[in-house]
């Protein structure tokens, strides 16, 4: 296809006034507004907005006014798709060399590695610079380092089918730079930001774990392990919250560079505990938390080994740019990160191994976002079809005796006045990990609670709403709190597991804040910035209920290592009234063969209708999950498609025609859903009731590879499926 006129006409211009926009004189500013916008909106992207889409959904954002380091800046454009990051642009003036000058490229790359972007564009006009930004960046990288284009201005014309074809708003929505990714693999040893980020955490666990092993003797197991996981989140959550601008920016950089290293840490850690009230800083009892940390700042840790941790994650030996991390790649990080745990030896030294159930199941196999976004939509999305806010009631001022200063929101007129308490929507994940599926139903209702209060009349919803930076709404700080408390529920029998999602939930809670909005909202509702999620997330056995100990000798260690959870107990709010449990079960539950836990097979078989002497761990999560819900409550999974169709699973196969109403099973037969992983999953959701007489479902066959191999991406894989088989 032929370059559209304005580009000609671009190119004219530019040309005939070279001299002029190539002296130092010409700033990035005109470039861009007389250049480089113009280029882009050729390729069909809105770059002044015209559509008036709120911030979160606009297809570019203009994001130079954010700060990472002292020096560096965001990229002038992020190009997105339906809210989501496609490209990043990264503009200079004309009078730069581009094909000379690192820096430019290092920034470029640096930002998009951390976002996990695969390509994007550094360009003046007069060059467009095309990189793989899969390749972990480095400050001594010439720039010819990962580019995989280069086109000058004069070869516009004769090169726009390759441009338009890349980087065009059709195309990139068709799934281009996905394409892209899916067919040029990273070289061998290419590390991207993903896998770099794990073994450096991988690093620091055991620079913690042999120094804390080594200068606290006394130190258990149990103890080492939640040592090393506090301290490192806790660095990771600060130093995010430096680059956000939430903290100021080095802060753990300066405790680093004196004497007494962690004392200085342990000042900021107190520091944090009186500014977020999260249990991640929780050092003092206080009336209505439990838990407080009572180990952790007494601990004796060198500065040597800290001093390392701090100094590779800044600038520039750290080449992560934490403002442009997603939330979501933290927690897949981590899902790897506690496959592994510390052991001690008998001389006390400490030791990093493979969990025996991860060895056996030939390691960690994160679910990927299209997965996670498509189960939270199909379940979520019916409990919320035709609701308002007012359908459902706050639940911090019921659950576990917390207190709350959120103002309940009122009665909705529609609402039939014989409904005294509307129910509420509370989402599990009974075996959260490092909580993916919570983060993305955390921030599903995000967005459905900002879009209905913005659709309902901003100046309705006053302590609820709040004007973005450059423009559009957002849920205020008061309110974020108030979502994830009243609707985010988890479990994991790790306690590191807990930790991890409890740090990603709270990270996400204040994303899009910093000092400047953080601060007045805090103050405003006299509150500390983040909850106490101790009675949301807990740790605990799903499977496993207290009777497992009655009646029968056991040891300490072995109750602490099978338990046992009792469901009501912990959640008391949820399993009471006429209609007791989760609106929602949600998840990838653990895939482990019974041979590892022959001491519960008896207990298993004697409370577990699926049960076989072959059946898989998730046999049982699936039917347990469906009694923790409700009647009429949605249940979305994806697990192994084997009992489906094998002996072992035919008791699970009755227990769901008996006790739920299949919505949909989309099975990926061979596809490699997970990333170097045998297992051949399927998706499915149910609905909890009893005996359905007749019922519909939508059920996607098997894939073929030749209709994967058609598809444009994965992230349009089930969108696709759905138009080929309904």
């Amino acid at each position: 296809m032929p370059a559209p006129d304005p580009v000609r006409h671009l190119v004219d211009h530019f040309h005939a006034n070279l001299a002029a926009v190539k002296s130092g004189l010409y700033n990035e500013t005109q470039a861009r507004l007389e250049f480089i916008n113009p280029l882009f909106a050729a390729l069909g992207w809105d770059m002044d907005n015209r559509h008036k889409l709120p911030l979160d959904q606009r297809e570019v954002i203009h994001e130079d006014a954010i700060r990472v380091g002292k020096s560096l800046k965001a990229p002038d454009y992020s190009f997105r798709v339906g809210g989501q990051r496609k490209f990043f642009v990264e503009a200079k003036q004309p009078s730069v060399k581009l094909d000379q000058a690192a820096a430019p490229a290092f920034q470029l790359r640096r930002y998009a590695w951390s976002a996990s972007l695969p390509l994007s564009i550094l360009t003046d006009f007069e060059e467009f610079a095309v990189y793989d930004c899969r390749y972990e960046p480095s400050q001594f990288d010439l720039p010819q380092v990962a580019l995989v284009d280069y086109i000058k201005y004069t070869d516009y014309a004769a090169r726009w089918d390759d441009i338009a074809g890349r980087f065009g708003y059709d195309a990139v929505r068709a799934g281009s730079l996905d394409r892209y990714a899916e067919a040029v693999k990273a070289k061998k040893g290419a590390l991207t930001v993903d896998k770099a980020f794990l073994r450096e955490i991988e690093r620091w666990r055991d620079l913690l774990a042999r120094n804390l092993a080594l200068r606290n003797p006394g130190l258990s197991h149990a103890a080492l392990n939640y040592a090393v996981q506090m301290t490192i989140d806790r660095l990771i959550f600060l130093r995010m919250a430096e680059d956000r601008a939430i903290e100021h920016y080095g802060r753990l950089k300066d405790a680093a560079a004196t004497p007494n290293v962690y004392a200085n840490l342990v000042f900021q850690f107190a520091q944090a505990d009186a500014r977020y009230n999260s249990g991640l800083f929780h050092f003092k009892p206080e009336a209505g938390r439990e838990r407080e940390d009572s180990l952790t700042l007494g601990l004796s840790i060198d500065d040597e080994p800290l001093r390392d941790i701090i100094t590779h994650l800044y600038y520039p030996d750290s080449p992560y740019a934490f403002t442009v991390m997603p939330v979501e790649m933290l927690g897949q990080v981590y899902e790897q990160f506690l496959g592994k745990v510390i052991s001690l030896t008998p001389d006390h030294r400490a030791v990093v191994e493979e969990k025996p159930e991860v060895r056996k199941a030939g390691g960690v196999y994160y679910t990927p976002a299209y997965i996670v976004d498509y189960i939270v939509r199909h379940t979520l999305g019916p409990l919320l079809e035709g609701k308002t806010p007012a359908d459902f009631t706050p639940l911090a001022t019921q659950d576990q005796g917390r207190k709350t200063k959120q103002t309940p929101i009122p009665p909705s007129s529609t609402r039939h006045s014989s409904l005294v308490t509307p129910p509420s929507l509370r989402v599990l994940d009974p075996a959260c990990g490092s909580g993916s599926f919570l983060l993305g139903a955390y921030s599903y209702l995000l967005d459905w609670y900002r879009d209905q209060y913005a659709a309902d009349g901003p100046a309705k919803h006053k302590t609820r709403l709040r004007q973005a930076a450059g423009g559009g709404w957002g849920l205020t700080l008061a309110e974020r709190k108030r979502v994830l408390l009243d609707h985010i529920y988890g479990v994991d029998l790790d306690p590191q597991a807990v930790e991890v999602t409890k740090l990603s939930l709270l990270l996400k809670v204040l994303e899009g804040e910093t000092a400047e909005t953080l601060d007045p909202q805090t103050r405003l509702f006299h509150d500390r910035a983040l909850p106490d999620l101790s009675a949301n997330i807990q740790c605990g056995n799903s499977l496993i209920g207290p009777d497992f100990l009655a009646g029968r000798p056991y040891d300490p260690d072995e109750a602490a290592r099978v338990n046992p959870f009792d469901w009501p107990s912990a959640f008391p709010a949820v399993f009471a009234g006429d209609n007791p449990g989760f609106d929602a079960v949600i998840g990838n539950p653990p895939y482990v063969r019974m041979e590892l836990f022959k001491e519960l097979k008896e207990y298993l078989r004697d409370h577990f209708q699926s049960h076989d002497e072959r059946t898989d761990l998730y046999v049982y999560f699936m039917e347990h999950s469906i009694h923790l819900l409700r009647m009429g409550g949605m249940y979305g999974v994806i697990v192994s498609n084997k009992w489906v169709r094998s002996v072992y699973g035919s008791h699970l196969r009755a227990f769901i025609v008996e006790n739920t109403a299949i919505e949909r099973m989309i099975d990926f037969g061979e596809l490699p859903v997970f990333e170097q992983a045998a297992t051949m999953p399927v998706i499915v959701i149910l609905k909890h009731m009893k005996s359905p007489i007749k019922y519909s479902f939508f059920y996607t066959p098997p894939f073929s590879k030749d209709i994967f191999q058609k598809l444009a991406t994965r992230n349009l894989l089930l969108e696709t499926a759905e138009d080929s088989y309904s």
